[in-house]
């Protein structure tokens, strides 16, 4: 399973989401702009330091500026945002200081950038987990439920106790693809598990995470999927201290290989590996190229290797790595539609016979 992450682009382009007539904007150009090209990221609440979603879009762009030799700060930067309410004012700074492209971390900032873009139509914008269709933004989405069905595939096979949990953060379209996915992955491996399902309604709340890992895990659970941000790393403060105490309980990290934050007591069972790092660095070179996908839907999934199981594999079994490379073919050929949506789920329950 540890195959190279060499991710190819691939724009999706549906009907509402590309509108016609870009010429006239700086979107799309032909010619790129390699000399001085900017590239700034806004995050959400979570921080750049999240250990999560943030923290890969930042390795993302830190890379691309070094491989790019452009200096830290004034070729390439972060704005932090402590509240929603920073969202637009740090969005708005980043155009003042002429970047030449700007990305809006998360689905909660949808809103802000599409009033932005309004504004300012010769910005260019890019926002990650969802689609404002402006054309001077480029709608970065990932196909999520793919890769949390691996990872359910593994929570399946390997739970002892046949209960598992989900904690989400904000309950949301987005969040549903992460929670529907995973429990169709538990269902197809395992027809007798039970998951749990709990959300904060929050990406930002460590204590809260850790409180509902604590009941989840009272009530039987022995291995807990986060797509919580970090909200997510209360999870992995309550299993590492019930570790401790001599309890056999696990982790599934989120977005980036988590397995360090599981350390030292060895709680990450894999994680669910988004692309954001990929998906950041690629849409950047396309707009110092020239090329910026204003208007389009750039769409990170399974078969591009956009999603999937984190590369490091110490704690998962053989047969459970076998039966992900088995269900990995099965999707990416077809054979197998993961679920985003609660009534797709209930459709899927049904055809497994349950």
């Amino acid at each position: 399973m540890k195959k190279k992450m060499a991710l190819m682009l691939s724009s999706v382009l549906t009907a509402g989401a590309l509108l016609a007539g870009c010429g006239d904007e700086k979107s799309g150009g032909s010619e790129g702009k390699k000399d001085n090209f900017k590239v700034a990221m806004v995050t959400d609440t979570g921080g750049v330091d999240d250990k999560s979603f943030n923290q890969s879009a930042w390795e993302g762009m830190q890379k691309f500026g070094k491989d790019n030799s452009l200096v830290k700060d004034n070729g390439y930067k972060y704005l932090q945002s402590n509240a929603q309410s920073d969202y637009k004012p740090n969005l708005n700074a980043l155009i003042r200081q002429d970047f030449d492209l700007i990305f809006g971390i998360g689905f909660l900032m949808a809103e802000d950038v599409k009033q932005v873009a309004q504004q300012k139509k010769d910005a260019h914008l890019a926002i990650v987990d969802m689609v404002v269709p402006e054309k001077n933004v480029a709608s970065i989405t990932f196909k999520e439920h793919e890769g949390s069905f691996l990872v359910g595939l593994i929570a399946g096979l390997q739970t002892k106790s046949n209960k598992v949990g989900f904690v989400g953060g904000v309950n949301s379209e987005l969040i549903k693809k992460f929670e529907n996915g995973f429990k169709a992955g538990v269902l197809a491996a395992n027809p007798n598990a039970e998951v749990m399902v709990q959300y904060a309604e929050d990406f930002n709340k460590a204590e809260k995470g850790q409180a509902i890992a604590g009941t989840m895990y009272g009530k039987g659970a022995d291995i807990i999927y986060h797509a919580a941000g970090g909200t997510g790393m209360g999870v992995f403060t309550e299993a590492k201290n019930l570790k401790k105490n001599g309890k056999d309980v696990w982790v599934i990290g989120v977005d980036r290989d988590q397995h360090g934050e599981g350390m030292p007591e060895n709680v990450t069972l894999t994680s669910m590996v988004k692309r954001v790092d990929t998906a950041v660095y690629e849409v950047s070179k396309l707009a110092m190229d020239g090329k910026f996908p204003g208007g389009e839907i750039v769409e990170f999934g399974l078969d591009k290797d956009g999603v999937g199981i984190a590369p490091t594999e110490e704690n998962v079994s053989a047969e459970a790595l076998k039966m992900v490379e088995e269900y990995e073919k099965k999707i990416i050929d077809g054979e197998v539609t993961v679920p985003k949506t609660d009534k797709e789920f209930e459709e899927f329950k049904s055809k497994q016979g349950k």
